[in-house]
């Protein structure tokens, strides 16, 4: 049974970054990301984790890192804890027993790119943000255009849509990220660069769904960041797993209201059902809801890669 973490410290490594859900140290020449079992909701992070969680995110992302490598160049090195323990070693961490079983499973050692500050969102279906951004547009009565993308009237929520579209956003470092259009997207990045990643990220998205719906899921949406490496443009941060992805089940699918998904579903639920008012902080989710939400994305591992969680 692997070790449930809410926050972690590596002695002997610089931590560079700490985001919601994973701990950036620098290690060495490279990277040393730790994705705990932290989870959020509403913009705000609940007060007791999720067993697993970070095991899941992190051999997820490895799974599609090496699935995708003729797509796109990615930033993986490895996350095979024989590699990378030995390799803290040689960056002065002083490994202890406790922090072996700490890190167990949940560390990706990863090249240094230098991120964009652009999130790269793929959808190929009608959900979430970009179905409320349709509705207020008025989309369901007429064709439209939300944040530069045209889209046909008559829409229902949850259909597929004609064909994937790239909608990027803004990187929040607290809160929403915000939609925005391709040409913000250029003016952030350049019109080329731009351009290229849109093209990568809708490449990725199709090899992807296809995966997903040869084990009965549908990959809705879903989120891709990148760098630049020695000059190359690299696939960075995680790779579609169930927190930066919409993963629906395939033989329940019916278009036209919101579907189940392979994610926090269950704690999102709770916590609108418990009346919280949205606003730090955040309650203590009750055991079921927990072990719920566990065996909900250890499922999704188990269905994306065909293995079980070691």
């Amino acid at each position: 049974m692997s070790v449930t973490i809410s926050t972690i410290d590596v002695p002997g490594l610089t931590l560079v970054a700490s985001g919601k859900v994973r701990e950036v140290y620098a290690a060495g020449d490279a990277l040393l990301l730790i994705a705990t079992d932290r989870i959020s909701a509403y913009d705000s992070i609940m007060p007791n984790p999720i067993p697993d969680k970070g095991q899941v995110l992190t051999q997820v992302s490895e799974y599609w890192f090496r699935r995708l490598r003729t797509t796109a160049v990615n930033h993986l090195i490895t996350t095979d804890d024989r590699y990378v323990l030995p390799y803290l070693l040689e960056c002065g961490v002083e490994m202890t027993r406790d922090l072996a079983e700490r890190l167990h499973g949940r560390c990706t050692l990863c090249v240094r790119a230098e991120a964009f500050p652009v999130e790269c969102v793929v959808r190929g279906y009608i959900s979430g943000s970009l179905w409320s951004e349709y509705c207020a547009s008025g989309g369901p009565n007429k064709a439209v255009v939300v944040h530069g993308v045209e889209l046909p009237k008559g829409l229902r929520e949850s259909d597929a849509l004609p064909q994937p579209i790239f909608t990027p956003a803004t990187k929040a470092a607290s809160g929403h990220d915000e939609n925005i259009s391709i040409d913000d997207a250029e003016t952030i990045l350049g019109r080329e660069l731009a351009r290229e990643i849109a093209g990568i990220s809708i490449a990725l998205y199709r090899e992807a769904a296809r995966h997903a719906i040869s084990v009965g899921l549908i990959l809705a949406d879903t989120k891709f960041e990148f760098g630049m490496y020695k000059g190359v443009l690299t696939l960075i941060d995680e790779a579609l797993t169930p927190d930066s992805s919409r993963y629906w089940e395939a033989a329940t699918y019916a278009p036209g209201g919101a579907q189940s998904s392979y994610d926090k579903q269950f704690v999102r639920d709770w916590l609108t059902s418990s009346g919280w008012n949205r606003e730090p902080p955040a309650p203590v989710l009750p055991n079921d809801v927990v072990e719920k939400t566990a065996a909900k994305y250890r499922e999704a591992y188990q269905r994306i890669t065909g293995c079980t969680l070691a």
